[in-house]
C-alpha cells in the first residue's frame, strides 16, 4: 500500500513539474487557447503570413520551422518565403545558394548573414531549397536605414538611382500616428534624442516600407502561392509597420499576423500582449536564448 501511495505521489509530482516547464501557449485573437495544428489550419486561408519573432528565442525559431513545413504541406509546396534577415542587395547570392551554385559559407559571408544564421535561419532557407521555393531578401540595406536615422528621410533622394532600386519607391509615406511608431518616437525622445526621434521612426519606416513593397511585389508575381515572412515582432504586431505598408502596396493582400511574446504566466494572455494579431504565441520568459 505504501509503495502504491509513493508511486501515485511520484506521478503527480511528475505532472506538476511538466506543467511548470511548459514552454509556450498559443492564443487566438479572442484570447482563447488553441493548438499548433488549429493555428496552422486557420492560417491556410491567408496569402501572407507574418511570423513576428523574438530574434534570440529558440522556441520562436523552432515554431517557424514547424509552421513552414505544416503550411507547405497543406499548400502542396505552393509557398514562398521572405525575411527581414536578408537585405535586398543580397538577393543574388541567396538565389545562387538556393540553386546549389554556391556553398553555405559563401552565402553567410557575401549575404551578410546574421550571427545566429546557422542555428536559427539556416533551417528555413534549407527547407525552401529542399522544396524548390523562392526565398526573398526583403529588407533595405542597413546602411540606408542608418543614413535616415542620422540625416532624415529626404537624404534618400540624393542617392544614386541604383541605390533607390533597393528600397520602396520614393517618396515614402510615414504614418507617424501608428501606435507602434508613436511608441518608438516617445522612447527615443525619452533617451535624450528628442531632436532626432522622428528620424529613428523614419529609419524604421524605410525598413517596413521596403519589406512591405518586396512582399507585395512577390505576392503579386506568385498569385497562387502563400508568402510566409519572418521578421522581428515589432515590425508586424497589430498589423502595423510592415503589414501596414503591404496593404498600401497591394490592396488584395490578405495578411495574418503571429505575434511572439514572453510572459511569466502562460495560462492567459496578458492585457499588454492583446491586440489585433490573428495569433499570439506566449513563451515562458525563462526560456534560454540563442545569443
Amino acid at each position: 500500500m505504501k509503495q502504491l501511495l509513493l508511486s501515485v505521489i511520484l506521478i503527480i509530482s511528475s505532472f506538476t513539474v511538466n506543467a511548470q516547464l511548459k514552454a509556450y501557449q498559443i492564443f487566438d485573437k479572442e484570447g482563447k487557447e488553441v493548438t499548433f495544428e488549429e493555428m496552422s489550419a486557420q492560417l491556410e486561408s491567408y496569402n501572407v503570413v507574418f511570423f513576428g519573432e523574438l530574434h534570440n528565442n529558440p522556441i520562436a525559431h523552432w515554431l517557424q520551422f514547424e509552421l513552414s513545413k505544416s503550411l507547405a504541406k497543406a499548400k502542396d509546396n505552393q509557398v514562398i518565403f521572405g525575411a527581414e534577415m536578408f537585405e535586398k542587395d543580397n538577393q543574388l547570392v541567396l538565389d545562387e545558394y538556393l540553386k546549389g551554385l554556391v556553398k553555405e559559407a559563401v552565402l553567410i559571408k557575401d549575404g551578410k548573414a546574421w550571427d545566429n544564421y546557422k542555428t536559427d535561419y539556416a533551417p528555413l532557407v534549407d527547407f525552401a531549397k529542399e522544396i524548390n521555393a523562392p526565398f526573398f531578401a526583403t529588407n533595405v540595406p542597413r546602411r540606408y536605414a542608418s543614413l535616415v536615422a542620422k540625416q532624415g528621410l529626404d537624404t534618400l533622394k540624393t542617392l544614386d538611382k541604383k541605390a533607390q532600386k533597393l528600397m520602396a519607391p520614393l517618396p515614402i509615406e510615414v504614418p507617424f500616428d501608428l501606435p507602434s511608431y508613436k511608441e518608438m518616437e516617445q522612447m527615443m525622445a525619452g533617451h535624450g534624442m528628442k531632436g532626432k526621434a522622428k528620424n529613428f521612426v523614419c529609419a524604421q519606416a524605410i525598413k517596413d516600407a521596403t519589406m512591405g513593397y518586396s512582399i507585395a511585389k512577390a505576392v503579386k508575381k506568385n498569385k497562387n502561392k502563400m508568402m510566409i515572412h519572418f521578421n522581428g515582432n515589432f515590425h508586424s504586431k497589430d498589423h502595423e509597420g510592415t503589414v501596414w505598408y503591404v496593404n498600401q502596396y497591394y490592396k488584395k493582400a490578405n495578411c495574418a499576423v503571429i505575434s511572439f511574446v514572453q510572459q511569466a504566466d502562460l495560462s492567459k494572455l496578458d492585457e499588454a500582449n492583446k491586440g489585433k494579431n490573428e495569433f499570439t504565441i506566449v513563451c515562458n520568459e525563462n526560456m534560454t536564448k540563442t545569443f
